[in-house]
């Protein structure tokens, strides 16, 4: 199986990932890879960045020496105000989430399962301060999208049933690796992209869950 390093990961999520997003699109991006998928936009694509700490109307990622780390995205990375954007305060953001009124969010998870249950806060025995914005993310968006790693050091994540405290049930409707794409369905999980650096024999045995194959399989595309 060939090896990619973490940069290579990370690009290949996001870019595939960024191709979820529609022009005209109220996005939230969560913590992590998914914050890199406003770098990758596909070309007449726009979209309006949310961030539930009370942003709307984001940007990209900064060129380096214009930072304002007064603006920052879910990472606590720094971003850049779009014209037009604006603040507000986290009860009117919330609103937005709660409302119905974000078309896609994309966040990591820890674990997602067959029935598109996700736990991504908290591993038993760490303390966390709580569970955050995501409980409200993935029942409020209409469109909820894992971007992650296939598997964490070697420890699968596409699980049967997630064994880690959720965050949602029954809330995801897709899920995009390095290594493949998976549509959440009534029938189980259904592979619907491959990466073509990886085996279908491969994907499955990073894969606690059986994988349907689709009817259309088709190699992943990256880019943008």
């Amino acid at each position: 199986m060939i090896t990619m390093t973490r940069e290579e990961k990370v690009e290949t999520i996001a870019k595939r990932a960024a191709r979820e997003l529609h022009n005209g699109d109220v996005v939230n991006l969560g913590i992590g890879i998914p914050t890199y998928t406003s770098n990758y936009l596909p070309e007449g694509v726009t979209v309006i960045l949310h961030a539930e700490l009370g942003h709307v109307g984001a940007g990209p990622a900064p060129e380096p020496g214009h930072e304002d780390y007064y603006c920052a995205n879910a990472s606590g990375n720094p971003s850049s105000p779009l014209p037009g954007s604006s603040y507000v305060n986290s009860a009117t953001s919330f609103a937005l989430i709660r409302g119905g009124h974000v078309d896609a969010c994309i966040l990591g998870a820890l674990q997602v399962d067959t029935e598109g249950n996700i736990a991504n806060w908290i591993v038993p025995g760490k303390v966390m301060p709580g569970m955050g914005g995501a409980m409200d993310l993935v029942v409020g968006a209409k469109h909820v999208v894992v971007a992650m790693e296939h598997t964490a050091k070697g420890d699968i994540k596409i699980m049967k049933k997630c064994t880690l405290p959720l965050t949602g049930a029954k809330c995801v409707d897709r899920i995009v690796t390095e290594m493949a794409v998976i549509d959440v369905t009534d029938k189980g999980l259904v592979l619907i992209e491959y990466n073509p650096k990886f085996t279908i024999e491969e994907i499955q045995a990073n894969t606690e869950a059986e994988l349907i194959l689709a009817d259309d399989l088709k190699p992943m595309i990256t880019e943008v």
